[in-house]
């Protein structure tokens, strides 16, 4: 039997490369968002997987995710958290974000990984299985970034650390911090791709592809657990 992917927040952008790439590897792949159904369900066409529709900032949406997966496919090997919200003005928080934005924020980034990897665990242990969670540079430098966002981020980090102390040697935890990625989100960041061309030793940000790349590499090894993999093209050696 195929091993089983679920990818979050994967019609677009590094989801989607993400998808793609653990497909290409011969993984069976869950596509989950919390619009975008129609490119879901094309995208799972495309693959040979499923789609499943869920707002992440709903508890219970978000850990009725794997029973979901599982009763499509019957055994889960991969869980990779990459669904997250960000603000897009970075400090607008020290004149108007709201508590409540702070909590759907830490909703979506940090509870929702939560839940997805306590709901995972008996399936994972079962499959010996892996989980990569999608962080940010802004989790391991505290700048340039919203300090809601940075704080969701660098909570998430630690967490990956927690989890895997814990679950070692059954279920492997890890997670991979891209700095920016060139998506349609990130394309009207235009001070962001600057930095990323002049002062990064890569002079680019990074594409989905160059994430999804890693995320495979980080499935792909089999002792490898409790990291945290900066992919930020160097600029923190700036």
């Amino acid at each position: 039997m195929n091993r089983v992917a679920l990818v979050t927040g994967s019609t677009s952008g590094i989801g989607e490369a993400t998808a793609r790439r653990l497909a290409a590897d011969g993984l069976t792949v869950v596509i989950h968002s919390r619009n975008s159904q129609d490119a879901g369900l094309k995208l799972a066409e495309e693959l040979g997987g499923t789609y499943l529709r869920a707002d992440l900032a709903n508890e219970d949406e978000a850990a009725g995710l794997i029973p979901r997966a599982l009763a499509a496919h019957g055994r889960l090997d991969v869980l990779v958290n990459n669904a997250g919200i960000s603000w897009p003005v970075a400090h607008a928080e020290l004149d108007g974000l709201s508590a409540a934005d702070w909590r759907r924020l830490l909703d979506v980034n940090l509870i929702a990984p939560w839940l997805l990897c306590t709901a995972a665990l008996p399936a994972l242990r079962e499959s010996r299985g892996s989980i990569v969670n999608v962080t940010s540079h802004a989790g391991v430098r505290p700048k340039g970034s919203s300090i809601a966002y940075a704080a969701s981020k660098a909570a998430l980090n630690h967490v990956t650390k927690l989890l895997a102390a814990a679950l070692g040697p059954e279920v492997r935890v890890n997670a991979v911090a891209p700095g920016l990625v060139d998506t349609a989100m990130t394309a009207d960041w235009t001070a962001a791709q600057e930095l990323w061309k002049t002062s990064s030793p890569m002079r680019r940000a990074a594409q989905p592809s160059d994430v999804a790349d890693l995320i495979a590499a980080v499935l792909q090894s089999s002792y490898l657990t409790g990291e945290v993999i900066l992919l930020d093209g160097g600029l923190n050696l700036r």
